[in-house]
């Protein structure tokens, strides 16, 4: 195998350890083939900094643990910035591993990390790929536990973070009814009253 099969094996392997979701497999896995897939649909010429970040996205999240940190929004944020920065962490150990260098691990995790997204085009990407995830695989199970305006206004914070590239692709999406309204609900949402989007 090539580093990047290697890398990429070892991101798996990783993820197999968590447990299962909806579809069966182990649901990091799951996420990280999904995030491959949208990325070689949509980006099909991405550089292989892109394809190994989109890959370690949600790298072992298991092992940061949602219930570690305390309820409501500031929790929340501040989970997803210790998950971010232990995926960096741990892609940039087995980037090093399989050989890569330090500068080219570093900018993967850089974009891992989403760093200057609204200005970085392969930053841009992986939002987009991560949004475009979402809005295909998570988001109808998602509404289903969840009150329908709030359900909008998620959606409708998560709008303005996509590309207008990403977002044409959203909108060609076969959704099933219902998710559908959800979305045009929250594009007009977003459309007449923008709102900051939440960190990412």
């Amino acid at each position: 195998m090539d580093r990047l099969e290697q890398a990429f094996a070892r991101f798996d392997a990783l993820n197999r350890e968590s447990p299962p979701g909806p579809s069966g497999l182990p649901a990091e896995l799951c996420y990280s083939l999904r995030m491959t897939a949208w990325l070689s649909r949509g980006w099909p010429d991405a550089s292989e900094a892109l394809r190994l970040a989109v890959r370690a996205q949600h790298l072992a999240r298991h092992r940061t643990p949602r219930a570690a940190y305390p309820e409501g929004r500031d929790g929340y944020r501040a989970w997803r910035k210790a998950a971010a920065r232990r995926h960096a962490e741990l892609a940039t150990e087995v980037l090093l591993e399989v050989g890569y260098d330090l500068a080219f691990a570093e900018r993967v995790a850089s974009l891992i990390r989403k760093e200057r997204f609204k200005v970085d085009p392969e930053a841009q990407a992986l939002e987009d790929v991560a949004c475009l995830v979402f809005v295909e695989h998570e988001l109808r199970p998602f509404a289903a536990t969840q009150e329908e305006s709030k359900v909008v206004t998620i959606i409708a914070k998560t709008w303005p973070k996509m590309s207008a590239y990403a977002q044409s692709l959203a909108g060609s999406l076969e959704l099933d009814p219902d998710a559908a309204a959800l979305v045009r609900r929250a594009i007009a949402l977003a459309t007449t009253d923008p709102a900051p989007p939440d960190d990412a």
